[in-house]
């Protein structure tokens, strides 16, 4: 009797070692896939593409599927060719958001309503665009995706907001420390992945 429980209490130790094991050599693929994710943004309108590869790569590894940087790059060239439209209408938005702080900063009347509604609408592009990335899959159309991932964004707050709560770590460790955003993109990619899983089983 002794030795079966000792057998039992043996294993119920192995698993939850095995788990968080398991669990760790998650969240450091999600570090080693911000990276690759900044890498693949570097030609400034390919982020969107870069996001949609690095979540493509984090749900093969949440189903214990191989992949690698050879993967990860072969997802990034299919998405790429529709994607860089996006990724240039994104920066177009945060052009446009720059022209709104300017006009607040000017005193220009109804600039502070104005820059407050150019925000949040750029807060709601970056999360839908982050939504759409996390389902991409090759040959799907970006402008379907991103209509679908839109309308998600508005119907689901709590995971939107969840989202914006990771844009704003980017943010803050960009700006304390500038290399830790570089990972910590992986670990939004993977926020996304996690928002859209609970939106399914919703």
């Amino acid at each position: 009797m002794t030795q079966t429980r000792t057998k039992a209490r043996t294993a119920v130790a192995a698993g939850r070692e095995s788990a968080f094991a398991e669990r760790f050599a998650l969240f450091a693929e999600c570090l080693l896939t911000g990276v690759w994710i900044a890498v693949a943004s570097l030609p400034v309108v390919t982020y969107p593409a870069a996001f949609a590869a690095g979540s493509r790569h984090l749900r093969r590894r949440t189903v214990h599927v191989g992949g690698g940087w050879r993967e990860f790059t072969a997802d990034f060239r299919l998405a790429v060719r529709g994607g860089w439209v996006a990724g240039l209408a994104g920066w177009a938005a945060a052009l446009a958001v720059w022209v709104d702080v300017q006009a607040v900063r000017a005193g220009i009347p109804g600039g502070p309503a104005v820059g407050a509604v150019g925000l949040f609408a750029l807060l709601g592009l970056a999360v839908a665009g982050l939504r759409a990335a996390a389902v991409w899959e090759p040959g799907a159309s970006w402008r379907i995706l991103l209509g679908a991932a839109g309308r998600r964004t508005v119907l689901d707050p709590a995971g939107s907001f969840l989202l914006v709560g990771g844009l704003a770590v980017v943010a803050v460790s960009a700006w304390f420390v500038p290399p830790l955003a570089v990972p910590v993109l992986g670990a939004v990619a993977a926020a996304a992945l996690a928002v859209e899983e609970r939106g399914r089983r919703r």
